[in-house]
């Protein structure tokens, strides 16, 4: 690696610092954010002939500018906000927050870190995860008005409504209401108006769960297959997941969903414990593929949730153990989709028509057919993908 060059990016500005093998400084610069910071940046760096750049957050507040880097043909690193944090304090023995401090210790953290993920062009990953997060957020918001509108109803009438507020009885309940003073009269307004914002939320989500579907279809993934994941599910999955051949294994892939355990030791005690690492939004969809089988009796997750609670297991902990288990199963799927799409429209050789890549049947559950209650017929296309081992919480 010859010259690495950290930039701090911001939303006004782009603090730029150049340095060698040695961690010398070579240059310096800074950008204003606008239509000219590639050009700034690239007329800068030219003397550099061979340069790899570090932009720290290249999926957040860098996003933009990596993106224009690797458009004009660059080599961009992505670098962990905490990771160049690490190495100020290291570096200074103290915390001095300041965009050149920054930029230094981007670059430092480039030059010296083993295996940072190289910035790619932004693809169908990126759109799924976008739209994913645009029908996360408009949940919340429905989820926000739906609390607001329980809590002006039982105001206004006694126990308001004791279930799941719907449109159609909160109009109802609204509609039989007369107020008897101005404040109730305040209280009902605003509760119509957060039914008009219930149905507006209502067919925003209608509208985004289409169109996730449409693009979840679009990207050919078999992980809708999985018992459990839709087609929300599976948007995060993909989003989040983005390459999966830069996990090097299964236990990679979990330790990045926050599924596997931390092992803890100190004193010859050894333990292991829950983790509150990794992608949070990623453990969140697999959280929820296991609750929806945790829910169908007929699931095979719930025969491997029983199975767990009757060994001795806490709740939590066969729920987490069954969290883990889907979290393999995925990336054996996501892995079978990569070499599928590598292998090109015809997909890996052997590979038939009736069966997926990893020889699941559509809608088949997560977990395999001896972890039912029920044994297969002998009709059932065995699975030609070697078997998971267990895994122990």
């Amino acid at each position: 690696m010859g010259v690495v060059i950290g930039i701090d990016p911001h939303k006004g500005s782009h603090t730029a610092v150049a340095i060698d093998g040695c961690e010398q400084q070579l240059g310096r610069i800074q950008v204003r954010s606008g239509a000219r910071q590639l050009e700034q940046l690239l007329g800068w760096a030219a003397e550099f002939e061979e340069r790899v750049w570090a932009v720290e957050s290249a999926g957040g507040l860098g996003y933009l500018l990596a993106q224009q880097l690797v458009g004009a043909g660059e080599r961009v690193l992505d670098v962990p906000a905490t990771l160049a944090s690490r190495v100020r304090v290291l570096a200074t023995s103290k915390s001095q927050k300041t965009d050149r401090h920054d930029a230094l210790s981007i670059a430092i953290a480039a030059l010296r870190a083993r295996d940072l993920q190289p910035v790619q062009r932004a693809d169908h990953a990126v759109v799924l995860r976008l739209l994913a997060k645009r029908h996360r957020d408009l949940g919340r918001a429905r989820n926000r008005s739906a609390c607001r509108l329980h809590a002006l109803l039982i105001e206004l009438v006694a126990g308001g409504i004791s279930k799941e507020i719907t449109v159609n009885a909160a109009q109802e309940l609204l509609d039989r209401i007369e107020p008897s003073d101005p404040v109730a009269q305040i209280r009902h307004d605003l509760a119509c108006e957060h039914l008009d914002d219930l149905r507006h939320l209502d067919t925003q989500m209608r509208v985004s769960k289409r169109r996730l579907e449409a693009a979840v279809r679009a990207s050919g993934t078999t992980v809708t297959d999985i018992f459990g994941v839709g087609p929300v599910v599976a948007a995060m999955v993909i989003g989040h997941t983005r390459n999966v051949d830069r996990f090097a294994n299964r236990d990679h892939f979990a330790a990045y969903a926050g599924t596997a355990p931390i092992e803890f030791e100190s004193g010859g005690r050894s333990i292991r414990r829950l983790s509150l690492r990794g992608n949070r939004q990623l453990n969140h969809a697999i959280h929820i593929a296991a609750v929806t089988q945790i829910r169908h009796r007929h699931s095979p997750g719930r025969a491997f949730y029983d199975r767990k609670v009757a060994q001795g297991k806490t709740k939590k902990e066969a729920l987490r153990a069954l969290k883990r288990r889907i979290t393999d199963t995925l990336y054996r799927q996501l892995r079978a989709d990569a070499e599928r799409n590598q292998a090109g429209p015809g997909g890996q050789a052997g590979t038939t028509h009736q069966s997926s890549v990893t020889g699941f049947e559509p809608r088949t559950p997560a977990l395999r057919k001896n972890h039912s209650r029920t044994q297969p017929n002998a009709r059932t296309r065995p699975s030609r993908t070697p078997q998971p081992t267990r895994t122990t919480t």
